[in-house]
């Protein structure tokens, strides 16, 4: 399955649905070109829903930092939603899931920009 991605705006934020790999090429530069794209829109509210990500690799791991340190620096946040248990247990090894912000629920992540 190769990789998609489509945003949805639902007020100040913008909700990413991502399905298929994140790996070294097309899935992780996607990502990257994405997510520039709508901080320089203005977009700074952004989660991303993983939902349907069946792997992630190095690479998409660096692309995740990467975009959370693009929205951060424009002073935006970028939140991770709906972890599969691969991906979960892949930031738990790496350390990364004290790095983002994780939601299992996509109103208790939009609501936590408010706040």
């Amino acid at each position: 399955m190769s990789f998609k991605a489509t945003a949805r705006d639902i007020g100040d934020a913008t909700v990413m649905d991502l399905s298929g790999r994140i790996t070294l090429g097309e899935g992780s530069a996607m990502l990257r070109e994405m997510i520039k794209e709508l901080v320089g829109k203005g977009r700074k509210h952004i989660v991303l829903n993983l939902g349907d990500v069946t792997y992630i690799d190095s690479s998409g791991i660096g692309e995740l930092v990467s975009g959370f340190q693009t929205v951060r620096t424009s002073g935006g946040q970028l939140k991770l939603l709906h972890l599969t248990k691969k991906v979960h247990d892949l930031l738990q090894i790496t350390k990364l899931f004290t790095v983002f912000d994780v939601y299992s629920d996509e109103s208790v992540a939009l609501a936590s920009f408010t706040s």
